[in-house]
């Protein structure tokens, strides 16, 4: 290997420290300053993230009040619910308060079925469908104590019609009753 004269010498230095400063700008400056494009147009969404959860953060002692008041209002409400830590055990209940509700010796129960419970936004809906014969007086009856009680119950389904058409006084009157169990109550 011959030795090399100092102009060669020259520009192979010369040409190493181009290549070092083109590399380490390449390698070292480009994503160093590609970075700091990336920081610069993230800064605005991260100060707007960052004001949102001061905000949200400013907020807990309201959104703690307002929690209580609503836990405080559903403890109240449940006393209007069905009882019982199973939906078998709240239909005997809606089974039990219904006839307690029926004007006595006015409706004759025909037939009694209690329907699969549904959920209902984190409510278990139990409902009971009634066939009630008696006059019209007894079912009007009978509907208004439904809407009086103290337990929060709905009528789903309600179809009235004349027993026989010669005897146009007495109904036939299918009524689809629900009450409301929060599940997990207890009893």
């Amino acid at each position: 290997m011959a030795t090399l004269s100092r102009r060669e010498r020259v520009i192979v230095g010369a040409g190493t420290v181009v290549a070092l400063v083109v590399g380490g700008y390449l390698f070292l400056v480009e994503p160093l300053l590609m970075r700091a494009r990336d920081a610069e147009t993230l800064v605005p969404a991260r100060e707007a993230t960052l004001e949102r959860r001061r905000r949200l953060v400013s907020q807990r002692p309201r959104l703690a009040e307002e929690l209580a008041a609503v836990n405080e209002r559903l403890g109240s409400e449940a006393a209007r619910l069905l009882r019982g830590p199973t939906a078998p055990l709240a239909a005997s209940e809606l089974q039990k308060l219904l006839k307690e509700l029926l004007p006595p010796g006015g409706v004759e129960v025909r037939t009694e079925r209690v329907l699969p419970p549904a959920d209902q936004q984190g409510l278990q809906e139990i409902g009971i469908e009634l066939t009630l014969v008696g006059s019209i007086r007894d079912i009007v009856t009978a509907l208004a104590r439904l809407e009086r009680t103290d337990r929060l119950l709905a009528l789903k389904d309600v179809k009235i019609r004349a027993v026989a058409p010669g005897q146009p006084r007495d109904l036939l009157t299918t009524l689809t009753v629900v009450g409301y169990l929060l599940p997990g109550m207890g009893t």
